[in-house]
């Protein structure tokens, strides 16, 4: 459908301004994406109901990542049961193994910055 912007996964949400994560939030709904919020704590955020208990939502395109490498283990099964097209390894969240299992079931994956690539329009 044109001009329907993708559904996008924030993996590692946080209420703090002054998180990467809610910065890239904020960008995503600000250029018209859909957010869904993953993270440990039940909160809301921008009108965004954070999931804790980390089940899987349908339809969606994206998966910008917000936890570090040695705090990714308990997300793998969620991101990989998205299905996304793609997964976004933000910088300090790139994994070499998870990004190959990710590959290895036909999910892209990226390492760049979300904000960023929402900033020059190549998201």
């Amino acid at each position: 459908m044109q001009g329907e912007k993708i559904t996008c996964a924030v993996i590692g949400l946080s209420d703090n301004p002054e998180r990467y994560a809610y910065k890239a939030a904020k960008s995503l709904l600000d250029h018209g994406y859909k957010v869904i919020g993953y993270g440990m704590r039940s909160i809301s955020v921008m009108g965004i109901d954070v999931i804790t208990d980390k089940h899987i939502i349908d339809g969606i395109d994206t998966v910008t990542i917000y936890v570090g490498p040695k705090n990714q283990e308990p997300w793998k099964k969620l991101i990989i049961g998205l299905s996304p097209r793609r997964v976004i390894f933000n910088p300090g969240t790139e994994n070499p193994e998870f990004q190959s299992e990710l590959e290895k079931v036909g999910i892209e994956t990226v390492e760049a910055c979300t904000l960023v690539m929402l900033s020059i329009g190549n998201f």
